[in-house]
């Protein structure tokens, strides 16, 4: 997988992953391409996998359920425990106590902007955001 583009192609709307990535991250950013245009709802995505709206935690868990790197929704305290500290190559997580966002092949997905202090639903975010606060972490093999 040396010299594999790293970066996802993204339309504006949806992202694709380039050829020679681990299936699991194929299969991420097909989730989070799903829920592209749904809003934001506190709680959403935890009682039921297919929701009318997501939270942070529920659109993340949606797509690592997804993708088959998890066995159910969690909250974002619990994202604290999940993989290992630091970053890894294709998938990152970002988590707080109280707000989690994952980053694919450079490519944001969360649920709000930096600065907004409020969801909007989740979707791709092209424009950078802050961390502080943020713990990184990465699942093993990604």
């Amino acid at each position: 997988m040396a010299g594999v583009p790293q970066y996802l192609h993204y339309n504006g709307r949806h992202a694709a992953a380039p050829a020679g990535l681990p299936p699991a991250i194929y299969r991420a950013v097909a989730a989070a391409n799903e829920l592209q245009g749904k809003p934001y709802k506190w709680g959403g995505g935890h009682r039921v996998l297919y929701d009318r709206g997501y939270d942070c935690s529920g659109s993340v868990s949606y797509v690592l359920f997804k993708a088959g790197l998890i066995r159910g929704p969690m909250t974002s305290r619990e994202f604290r425990s999940i993989g290992r500290p630091g970053p890894g190559r294709w998938l990152n997580l970002y988590v707080s106590g109280d707000h989690v966002f994952v980053s694919i092949c450079g490519l944001r997905f969360d649920t709000s902007d930096y600065g907004s202090n409020r969801g909007d639903g989740p979707k791709w975010r092209p424009t950078a955001r802050k961390f502080p606060g943020f713990e990184i972490r990465h699942l093993p093999g990604l």
